[in-house]
């Protein structure tokens, strides 16, 4: 099995998403979710979340619901 555990995954995705991954962390990446069910679907529900939030225009939300949004973001970083 990779020596990529699923939190490394997680905490990876966003990067994985925008391309900035080298090349063997991508192979780790991929070989990773190729072996795990739950990871593959925690990157599925990534890949729809980051696509309905793409449909939001930013000038739609309140300030609060901003700050909400980025706290969420930068806890799961974290």
């Amino acid at each position: 099995m990779s020596d990529l555990s699923c939190q490394e995954l997680v905490e990876l995705v966003t990067d994985y998403f925008e391309g900035v991954l080298e090349a063997d962390t991508v192979a780790r990446f991929d070989e990773h979710r190729a072996l795990c069910a739950g990871c593959e679907t925690y990157l599925d529900q990534m890949r729809e979340t980051v696509a309905r939030l793409g449909e939001i225009p930013v000038e739609s939300l309140s300030e609060e619901m901003r700050s909400t949004l980025l706290a969420a973001f930068r806890d799961v970083r974290r």
